[in-house]
């Protein structure tokens, strides 16, 4: 008898086990025998694979954002100081700053003192910027001005780190800034997008004065509810004038889904 043979299959789990399985995409109860079965090294193997190139592959603004998104939002895209992937993976400090043309673009093209900025980066995976922005980017311009806030200009940051928020803030000075980022991969998602927010960012500002909301993608917070809690958070930010560790969010649809758990990622200190 092969070692594949003497593994227990899937069917054999109780269905008590068959429904947790299925609540979640975390390799959980998986068959038991003196090593993986084949089908799961594979599977390992697949998802390594995934994470690896949603790393490395360049995020595309006309590649891969539908053509009529880009139109209709009028996004463009900057770089920071990072020039190639490889600097980026290795100067985090290159990914907190735009290059000279960025800036000087950044201050012909956009709106300044905007109630809210939304910035959307590459981070650690562009794949989540392509999966997840189109569904949640309109949710969130559609609640913003149903508040009556002024939206700056959207763009787009290549080579992004979650610091990116102090340079712009100083550059742009809005009230909040909101950055939809990609986030780490793992063997569970290689898609997930974070959304970190800070009110008057500036320079000096680090991660205890933003908040996070984080594992937006089909397994974890969808797009609408993702929309929901961002703009909550923006209107304590708004009303406290106050962002980080001092600023909770306060939210029954968190509530419920801190009951509800189907975490599969962690955010990345993209800082």
């Amino acid at each position: 008898m092969s070692d594949d043979e003497k593994i227990s299959p899937a069917a054999a789990w109780p269905d008590v086990v068959e429904k947790i399985r299925a609540r979640t995409p975390a390799r959980i109860f998986v068959e038991r025998g003196a090593s993986y079965s084949t089908g799961m090294q594979l599977e390992l193997r697949n998802a390594r694979a995934r994470a690896v190139d949603a790393v490395w592959t360049e995020f595309d603004l006309q590649r891969d954002f539908p053509a009529d998104f880009v139109a209709q939002w009028g996004l463009f895209e900057v770089c920071t100081r990072a020039e190639t992937k490889s600097q980026f993976l290795l100067r985090p400090d290159f990914g907190r700053r735009l290059d000279a043309v960025s800036e000087r673009l950044l201050l012909e093209r956009c709106v300044k003192t905007p109630d809210v900025q939304i910035v959307i980066g590459d981070g650690l995976s562009g794949a989540a910027l392509a999966e997840q922005v189109p569904a949640l980017f309109p949710l969130q311009i559609k609640r913003a001005q149903s508040n009556g806030w002024s939206v700056g200009t959207t763009f787009v940051v290549r080579h992004c780190r979650v610091g990116i928020m102090n340079h712009i803030g100083d550059l742009l000075s809005p009230r909040v800034t909101v950055l939809l980022i990609g986030e780490r991969p793992g063997l569970a998602a290689a898609a997930s997008l974070s959304a970190y927010m800070a009110y008057k960012p500036h320079s000096g500002q680090t991660d205890a004065d933003r908040n996070l909301i984080s594992n937006i993608q089909a397994h974890g917070v969808s797009a609408e509810s993702a929309a929901e809690r961002i703009t909550g958070l923006l209107a304590q930010m708004m009303t406290g004038e106050r962002s980080g560790t001092s600023l909770k969010e306060a939210s029954m649809r968190l509530a419920k889904e801190i009951s509800n758990p189907m975490h599969v990622s962690e955010p990345e200190d993209l800082d």
